[in-house]
């Protein structure tokens, strides 16, 4: 799982601003900085999404010592590490049983993301061993 830097810009009277150094193009805003974290996350994986269906390869990520070096990121006030899933494998239909008031609440969640109901849940699957293998190697 290859891990990538984001830089987190700030100016006066601005939202906190989010690029990638080894993703040109690839930006997002949050008011907080919570919040600009959570929506780095967001775009990145979306747009490693877009590059994997185009059939590119992603690039091998710059590490942090290059990124804080670079002119261009002495303003930077935080660099964050996302962290990007390998590569899925082939995507398997499933049938699975859930509470309406659960599903409704997914469904809004993932719309409000941009993301299908299948992809949410993957991610939210994903996030979750990620998490239990961070608390068990911990």
């Amino acid at each position: 799982m290859p891990n990538y830097i984001a830089v987190v810009h700030k100016e006066p009277d601005s939202d906190y601003g989010v690029s990638f150094p080894d993703f040109p193009g690839c930006i997002t805003a949050g008011k907080t900085i919570d919040e600009a974290k959570d929506l780095a996350h967001e775009a990145l994986l979306l747009h490693v999404e877009g590059l994997r269906e185009d059939g590119e390869r992603l690039p091998t990520p710059t590490n942090l010592e290059n990124i804080v070096a670079d002119p261009e990121n002495a303003e930077a006030m935080a660099f964050l590490v996302i962290s990007v899933p390998d590569a899925p494998g082939k995507a398997k239909r499933i049938n699975i049983t859930m509470p309406e008031e659960t599903l409704r609440r997914v469904d809004a969640a993932a719309k409000r993301r941009g993301l299908s109901r299948s992809s949410f849940l993957t991610r939210a699957a994903q996030e979750a061993m990620e998490q239990e293998g961070r608390n068990s190697t911990g």
